[in-house]
């Protein structure tokens, strides 16, 4: 074999053997560091800070607006103001481009913002410049976010206006809900979780499937030798709720019970107001009072169930009524002592021995008259009487639009002195909405609908999804029950000597008026229930109600005022307080929808 030959097998083989060598060596150091605990620790850290982790691209949520298309809820972005003193071209020059202009940017922060003094931002960004690690480099120079006109001015600040590069100053958006009508239906409406953005109240939980929105996806990666979140899946925007409320009809309840709840100083307020003929809820207002002796929304009222009081009796009577139990122009005799039922005593808040006729009971909303009309109808029958109750629909579930809506409690009672006290309104529960429902029943010509207060589902403008008047029962009882039912509302508040809602007199002469105007008529009932504190009813704390609708000779609108424990009077009178409410209501309501006409800032109305 030549020298030459020779020498390349040695030279093939050296690298042979090399190339044997290293392969052993990583094949060694693999199997080291799969068994090597110490090793295998270490490289599992290291990969895990190489992993890429997707992060979600939150959507904005979809806007709540009223009938006329005001936005009752919005999603506004705010900006978080930071400085990133870490930027290369703040350090050029031996920092000669970060003291050149901090004095400019901090006095344009202080009067863009106005939360600092122009010397207190010049110390922060200075800290942040000497700053060490990445967070106090990295600095947010205040707490308050800034909306996105201060955003526009902040970004023409000298420097800043040539980017985040060369200034270092960038804003972080989030968006923030907002109710533009503040405290307004606050708790219908509804809120969200500050930390996850999703509904948690009202309409904003409720309807939060279409609220919310489909999130997107971004990706942290390393851009220019910074961290970002890039986009990998865009985020799709939350629908909006177009709701049946008007802001302008809700104004104006707020208003009058809000001067109804300060001047007697009642634990809280409710008013429900609800188109009759489509079941449309144009106004809902929950007012409680807080220990600083204010009032705002704090509970949703509207559908908590509570013991009706009197407004039941009209729901007794046309039961008893249809079934045939009685006729309206029977008499009934009470005594100013009350009436013995068992163990249970009945008693008037008018007491007097007198004749009563079915009709002028209603009127004086006497508990006597109504708890021998049903004792007498359906003793040892009640089941016949809870019966006819599901029939004309006061046990259906009524609302599901709000989240904690409550169903009517009304069941079949044991004993017949429990029926006696149902005859007016206690041992059963309904919430304000399922007063209001049957009462709008009476007033729709015995047509029962749902009550319902969102109307449209949108995207970008677009309809997606339209809600409509659902009727529940086609006639809740016979044409001549509800005539005559009709006719006994209407005593309520327009007998001047009986109705617990007409007027006050003060030694013969009427002195004021309750639910009576001359400008719209109203019909409806007063209902006035005690309270239970600790087990027991107390005499002298009741909730008072009045539920009435209007135009009487052709319904438009049905409402309810309901209050607990209205102080700062010697006696309690549900047609005074509530009715007063109801009335002012029903005066504005019509004028707004055109009927009247409001001249010259004072509330003169004329028909037009």
């Amino acid at each position: 074999m030549s020298d030459r030959l020779q020498n390349i097998v040695l030279r093939f083989a050296a690298i042979f053997l090399l190339i044997v060598a290293g392969f052993i060596v990583v094949l060694a150091k693999i199997i080291y560091t799969q068994t090597s605990p110490e090793e295998k620790a270490k490289w599992s850290k290291i990969a895990d800070k190489q992993v890429v982790t997707n992060q979600p691209i939150q959507p904005t949520r979809g806007d709540i607006l009223d009938a006329n298309g005001n936005l009752l809820a919005t999603s506004m972005p705010e900006y978080a103001v930071y400085m990133d003193t870490r930027v290369e071209a703040l350090h050029l020059g031996g920092d000669t481009l970060f003291y050149r202009y901090v004095d400019s940017i901090a006095e344009g922060l202080s009067r863009i913002i106005g939360d600092k003094s122009p010397q207190e931002y010049r110390q922060r960004m200075i800290k942040a410049f000497k700053g060490r690690t990445t967070r106090e480099r990295d600095a947010r120079l205040c707490r308050r976010r800034v909306n996105y006109m201060q955003k526009k001015e902040i970004e023409q600040l000298p420097l800043v206006r040539r980017g985040y590069y060369k200034s270092g100053i960038h804003l972080e958006v989030q968006h923030v809900r907002k109710k533009p009508f503040g405290r307004l239906g606050s708790r219908t409406i509804g809120s969200i979780y500050a930390a996850t953005g999703t509904g948690n109240a009202g309409l904003e939980k409720s309807f939060e499937k279409y609220l919310h929105g489909t999130e997107g996806v971004s990706t942290r990666q390393r851009v220019a030798g910074h961290w970002q979140n890039v986009p990998v899946k865009e985020a799709k925007d939350g629908y909006d709720i177009v709701t049946t409320i008007d802001v302008n009809l809700l104004d104006i309840c707020e208003q009058a019970m809000m001067a109804r709840l300060e001047r007697t100083q009642a634990d809280w307020g409710c008013c429900i107001l609800m188109e009759t003929e489509t079941g449309e809820i144009k106004a809902i207002c929950n007012l409680d009072r807080t220990e600083e002796g204010n009032y705002t929304e704090k509970f949703n009222h509207a559908v908590t169930r509570v013991e009706p009081g009197s407004t039941f009796k009209t729901i007794s009577l046309m039961a008893a009524l249809d079934d045939g139990k009685i006729e309206i122009d029977d008499t009934l005799r009470v005594y100013k002592n009350g009436w013995d039922y068992g163990v249970a005593h009945h008693t008037d808040s008018h007491p007097k021995d007198t004749i009563y006729t079915v009709r002028s009971a209603l009127a004086v909303s006497s508990n006597i008259a109504f708890a021998k009309i049903i004792t007498e109808s359906y003793d040892k029958k009640a089941g016949k009487f809870v019966d006819k109750l599901k029939r004309m629909g006061i046990t259906d579930s009524v609302y599901s639009e709000i989240p904690g809506a409550q169903n009517p409690r009304i069941q079949v009672p044991k004993d017949g002195v429990t029926l006696s006290k149902m005859a007016y309104g206690y041992s059963v529960e309904l919430s304000p909405m399922q007063i209001l429902t049957f009462y709008n029943s009476i007033a729709n010509n015995g047509r029962m609908v749902r009550p319902f207060i969102v109307k449209e589902i949108r995207n970008n403008g677009r309809t997606l999804r339209t809600f409509k008047t659902e009727t529940l029962q086609s006639s809740i009882c016979r044409r001549s029950t509800l005539r005559e039912v009709k006719d006994a509302l209407h005593d309520v508040v327009w007998d001047n000597d009986l109705g617990t809602a007409s007027v006050l007199k003060w030694q013969g002469r009427i002195v004021l008026h309750k639910a009576q105007s001359d400008l719209v008529h109203i019909a409806g009932k007063t209902g006035t229930a005690q309270l239970v504190r600790h087990g027991h009813y107390q005499k002298n704390m009741h909730r008072m109600t009045f539920v009435g609708y209007f135009p009487e000779e052709a319904p438009m609108y049905t409402c309810i005022c309901m209050m607990e424990y209205p102080k700062n009077r010697g006696a309690y009178d549900a047609g005074l307080d509530c009715g007063t409410v109801v009335r002012q209501i029903a005066e504005k309501t019509i004028a707004y929808a055109g009927y009247y006409v409001i001249r010259d800032g004072k509330l003169i109305f004329e028909k037009q």
